[in-house]
C-alpha cells in the first residue's frame, strides 16, 4: 500500500472512532457476510480498514478462508466460519471433523475471534434426503470435535435455514415447520437446546415481493410507514415483513417445544439492481430498507413477538459479487462495489484509496480452504457452501458523517490535508 493510500486510512480509522464514540452500544449486535464469489475483489488485509471503518462488529464467512481469518487477527471482530455441503458426509468421521477443527478453527484462536461454525447452508431447502440426513450426524461430529480440543464452550455448532422450511408463516402466529421436514427438525432443534447454539434462519422479505409485487406493499417490506397488519391469534401489529418472518420461525419453534431457543438473522438484505423482470431492485430501495433496519437494531428493538430479544442480524454482503449466478439481482446485493466505493449512497464518504492497492483475491476465495484430505468439491459445486437462492444483503451505518459534528469534521479535514 502507498505512503498516501495507508495515511488516509489512518484518517478514515480516525473518523470512524470519533463516530464511533457516539454509537458506542448501539450497533453492536450488527454483522455482516463476507462472500467472496468473485474474481476483483480486495486482499483481505485491505478489507479490514473498511470493515472497521462502517462499524462491522461481526462477519459470517461461508468457509474459513486461512487469508480472511489471518488478516482479521487482533482487531476484536467476531467470526462465524462455515463447513460447506459438500463436506457434510466427510466430517461425519470424528478424525475428519478433529482435522479441519484443528486447522480451519484452533489454529487462529485466539487472536482471531471465533465463536461459531454453521455446517451446510439450506442444506433442507434442497429436499435432498442424502443430504439432509448427513446434517445433524456431521453437526454432532463437529461439536465434538470442539469438546475434545476444550473448544465447546466458546465456539457453538448451528446451521442456517431459509424459511423454505416453513410450511405456514402468515399470521406468524402460524408459522410451522413443513410436515416432511419436522421428522429431522426436531433433532436438530435438541441439539441446538443442548448445546446452546443459535437458529440461523436467512430471511429475504424482497423475494416476497419480488414474487407478487401486486399484492405485497412495498412500504411493509421496507420498514416505511404503512397501516401493517394485525396478527389475530396474538392481536400482535406487524408494521414490517421482517418481524413478521421472525415471529414465525418462533411460532415454529414453539410449536415443538422450543419456545426459548435463540434466533438470529443470518442473512438479510436488498439488491441495489436487478433486471427488468425484478421489481423493486434499486439503489433508493436498497438504501430504504437497510438503512431503517440499521435504525430499528440502533434502537435495540425486538419484534412484537419478542420485543426484549436482541436482533442479531448478519446482512449479506460487504461486496456486490461478480461471479454469482443467477439473475442481475444476485451480484448486486453488496454494501460496497469491489474498488471499496459504496454501491449506493451510504450516508457517509469512502474513497478506493482507502483498499490500497492490494491484490485481489482468487476466483470464489476457495483456494486453501477447508485443508482436510477428503477429496475435492464435487462438480459444480461452491466450497463457500451457498447458492443463489439466497445470496443477498447490504448494509449502511445510518448516516455517519451527518452525525459528526461540524467542528470535528473540520478538525478531521485539517489533519487529512496535513497529513496528504
Amino acid at each position: 500500500m502507498e505512503t498516501t493510500s495507508f495515511h488516509y486510512c489512518s484518517m478514515l480509522l480516525f473518523v470512524a472512532l470519533i463516530s464511533g464514540s457516539m454509537y458506542a452500544g448501539m450497533v453492536d449486535s450488527l454483522g455482516i457476510n463476507y462472500g467472496q464469489i468473485a474474481n476483483n475483489l480486495p486482499s483481505p488485509e485491505a478489507v479490514v480498514p473498511l470493515a472497521k471503518s462502517i462499524g462491522i462488529t461481526r462477519i459470517k464467512l461461508y468457509d474459513a478462508d486461512p487469508k480472511v481469518l489471518k488478516a482479521f487477527a487482533n482487531t476484536g471482530i467476531e467470526f462465524i466460519v462455515g463447513l460447506g455441503n459438500e463436506y457434510l458426509a466427510k466430517v461425519q468421521d470424528p478424525a475428519k471433523a478433529q482435522e479441519w477443527v484443528k486447522s480451519n478453527v484452533q489454529a487462529y484462536l485466539p487472536a482471531t475471534k471465533i465463536t461459531c461454525i454453521f455446517v451446510g447452508n439450506e442444506v433442507l431447502t434442497f429436499n435432498d434426503t442424502s443430504l439432509s440426513g448427513n446434517l445433524l450426524p456431521a453437526m454432532q461430529s463437529v461439536h465434538t470435535a470442539l469438546v475434545t480440543s476444550g473448544l465447546d464452550k466458546q465456539v457453538t455448532v448451528t446451521t442456517a435455514h431459509s424459511l423454505s422450511i416453513l410450511e405456514t408463516s402468515f399470521p406468524p402466529s402460524s408459522g410451522t415447520f413443513r410436515r416432511d421436514l419436522r421428522g429431522c427438525i426436531s433433532p436438530i432443534l435438541d441439539f441446538h437446546a443442548k448445546t446452546g447454539s443459535p437458529f440461523l434462519i436467512n430471511a429475504y422479505p424482497y423475494f416476497a415481493f419480488k414474487s407478487n409485487p401486486k399484492q405485497v406493499p412495498l412500504d411493509y417490506v421496507l420498514f416505511q410507514p404503512n397501516a401493517g397488519s394485525l396478527d389475530p391469534v396474538t392481536n400482535l401489529h406487524y408494521d414490517n415483513m421482517l418481524f413478521a418472518q421472525i415471529d414465525a420461525v418462533y411460532a415454529a419453534l414453539g410449536s415443538l417445544g422450543y419456545k426459548k431457543l435463540p434466533v438470529h438473522i443470518s442473512e438479510t438484505g436488498w439488491p441495489s439492481k436487478g433486471d427488468e423482470d425484478e421489481p423493486g431492485a434499486t439503489s433508493d430501495n436498497a438504501k430504504k430498507y437497510n438503512g431503517n433496519l440499521i435504525k430499528l437494531i440502533c434502537q435495540k428493538k425486538g419484534t412484537p413477538l419478542k420485543p426484549s430479544s436482541d436482533l442479531n442480524i448478519y446482512v449479506f454482503a460487504l461486496f456486490n459479487e461478480n461471479m454469482k449466478p443467477g439473475p442481475s439481482s444476485e451480484r448486486n446485493f453488496g454494501l460496497l462495489k469491489p474498488d471499496g466505493t459504496p454501491a449506493y449512497a451510504l450516508g457517509f464518504s469512502l474513497n478506493s484509496s482507502s483498499i490500497g492497492n492490494g491484490n485481489t483475491s482468487s476466483g470464489s476465495g476457495s483456494g486453501g480452504i477447508n485443508p482436510i484430505t477428503i477429496g475435492s468439491a464435487p462438480p459444480g459445486s461452491s466450497s463457500n457452501g451457498y447458492l443463489s437462492i439466497s445470496s443477498a444483503s447490504a448494509t449502511e451505518r445510518y448516516h455517519l458523517i451527518g452525525s459528526i459534528p461540524i467542528t470535528m469534521l473540520w478538525l478531521v479535514l485539517l489533519l487529512i490535508k496535513h497529513v496528504l
